[in-house]
Parts: C-alpha cells; structure tokens; sequence
C-alpha cells in the first residue's frame, strides 16, 4: 500500500493541472496549426498545416480551450480587428472581443470551408462540435472529481515564463474583413505569467483540495528537470527530509533561540545560534525606521559540534531586509556558507 500510495502521489505531482486550458496556444492551434520547429528544420518534421488539420480532430484540444464558466482574473479572449462599413459606405475599423464560449461561433465562421486533399478527393473538415460536446463533459466530470481521502495531492506549477492568454488577429492597419482569412493570419499574443504553455492562474486551478502549490520557475516541458522540484518531490516523499526547509519558498528556516530547547528535546545537537541586527530607530509612532531609509542588515550564524566533540559543522547567512516600497518588502538572504572540520 505504501508504494501505490507513493506511485500515485507522484503522478498526481508531475501532472500539471490543465483542467482550465491553455487559451492562447488552443486558439492560435484551432485555426492556424502549431509548428514544434522553426526554419529548415520544419522539412524535417510534419508540416505546420497538417498538424492544424491533424488537430481539428484532436479531442484533447477542444479539452483544453479555454473553460468558458471560469472566472478568469485575466480574461482570455479572442480578439479580431474588423473593418466595417456602414451605411453611407464609409469603412471604420473597430476591435471585437469574444470570451472563450462566445469565440466557439468565430471558429465555426473562420473554419466553415476547411478541407483536407486525400488521395485526390478534398475532405471538410470543420470545426468539430461533436468533440467540443464531448470536451465539455469530460471537463464537467473533471470538476467534480475527488481525490480519495488517504491520498495525498500536491500542486507543482511553472512560472516566471510569458504565456499566451488571449489572441489578437489583425490590427488597425491591416483589419479582418472575412473571418475566413483567419486561418491564413499569423496572431499576436497577450501573454500573462506560466510555464510558455499553460497559464499560472490555470495550472493552480485544479479544484482539489492540495496539501501544497509550488510554484517553480521555469518552462513547461523543462520544469521536469528543475533542481528545485527534485528537492520539493523528495521533501514531500521524505526520501531527504530537513526540518528546517520550506519547499514554498526553496528555503531553509534557522530556528530561534526559543527553539534551540525544543530540538535538544527532541534529541537534535543544535548546540549554538547567534542573531545579529543593525540598529534601528523609532519614529514617533513607534515604528521601527532603519537609520537614514537604508535596508536592516542582519547575520545569522548556527553551529553544530558532534557528540564525540571531533567534528564541528557551521552555517552563516546574511539577510538583508529592504524598506517597504508600494506596500511589498523585499528580503534577501545572501553570503550563505557551511562548513565543517575535523
């Protein structure tokens, strides 16, 4: 039991949830095809059209259109520069946007006369409503769906990395007069904070109830390979456990004074800590100010010696804390060492 337990926990760990789509890359992939490659190395591998029609076809794409009853911090829309004339035949150019269940009818248009040449016959293919039908209670079976109570979830998403949210097609110099051009036109992105692939705001959106989210710098695909997630996998399957580290924040918290007489207890040789701060100053609220508006600098230092008093192990860190800008405060903790000797 303790290794399907542990099996399940790292698939549920190394499996980004998605449940809430990709909405830039999917709309971009619907009517334009995607392209892995660049350059002559595109001959080498299936060509960016084909793969559009191969994914007109995909069930797993329309699984990952944008979810249309999800209330998006960033909205992800589907924008198109029109041009349109009105009823004196004067042209006017005006941005339309769609959210994600009003965009369904835009693909319909732009993809109405998609068709495929196969052994000299030409095959429609179209925007496929049956899968988008299918997509849909797949995802409504998804959001209703709970992890057993003695399995453990965890969330690990990628950040740090611009993602396409929502598409734009067109612009004012160059506006759409036929949906059906959109196949043909290479969009523009708004892009929002993720892994390059899958939006932050849609990766930590998987509805279940996480003992943890970590979010990790880095791409989708690459994120598999951070040192970081390593650390955070093995502190959670406590195949490395340290007491002290954070896998939130990938850092590890010296304990206080008050604490030392805690770990003695618990039979842990922590045997000295010594905390050093630069003087601070009162304002007349009684508010601590580090002199002259610089940052409070402080040094941090904790020692170990064996219990066969031989061997000796230290830790020394500094850790700078910035004065409050805009109503965020930024801590650094640098100059980090260990050492040990004999």
């Amino acid at each position: 039991m303790t290794y399907l337990n542990s099996y399940l926990l790292a698939s549920l760990l190394v499996s980004l949830s998605i449940i809430l789509g990709a909405p830039g890359y999917i709309t971009s992939s619907l009517l334009n095809g995607t392209s892995f490659v660049h350059g002559w190395e595109e001959k080498f591998f299936i060509s960016k059209w084909s793969m559009h029609q191969l994914l007109i076809e995909c069930p797993s794409i329309y699984e990952l259109m944008g979810c249309p009853d999800f209330q998006w911090e960033h909205a992800a829309l589907l924008e198109i520069w029109k041009e349109k004339s009105d009823s004196n035949g004067e042209s006017t150019v005006i941005l339309e946007s769609y959210s994600p269940l009003e965009a369904v009818s835009v693909y319909e248009l732009a993809l109405s006369n998609n068709k495929v040449t196969y052994d000299g016959e030409k095959i429609s293919l179209p925007f496929n409503q049956e899968l988008l039908k299918l997509a849909n209670k797949t995802r409504e079976i998804l959001c209703h769906a709970k992890v057993p109570d003695k399995v453990k979830f965890y969330n690990i998403y990628g950040t740090n990395y611009e993602t396409p949210h929502t598409v734009c097609y067109g612009s004012p110099n160059a506006p759409i007069s036929d949906l059906q051009q959109l196949p043909f036109i290479q969009p523009n992105y708004i892009s929002v904070d993720g892994d390059g692939t899958v939006p932050t705001e849609s990766a930590k959106a998987d509805g279940l109830n996480a003992e943890a989210r970590v979010g990790v710098p880095g791409d989708h695909r690459g994120i598999i390979c951070d040192r970081h997630v390593f650390r955070v996998l093995k502190h959670w399957l406590r195949a490395d456990h340290d007491p002290y580290y954070n896998p939130i924040n990938d850092y590890v918290i010296l304990p206080t004074a008050c604490d030392i007489e805690r770990y003695h207890e618990k039979g842990l040789d922590v045997t000295s800590l010594r905390e050093e701060w630069e003087i601070v100053s009162e304002n007349r609220d009684g508010e601590e100010n580090a002199p002259s508006g610089k940052p409070k600098v402080g040094s941090i230092s904790i020692s170990h010696v064996g219990g066969d008093n031989t061997t000796r192990e230290e830790a020394h860190a500094t850790v700078i804390v910035h004065p409050k800008s805009e109503g965020k405060q930024h801590v650094e903790l640098n100059a980090m060492s260990v050492s040990a000797s004999a």
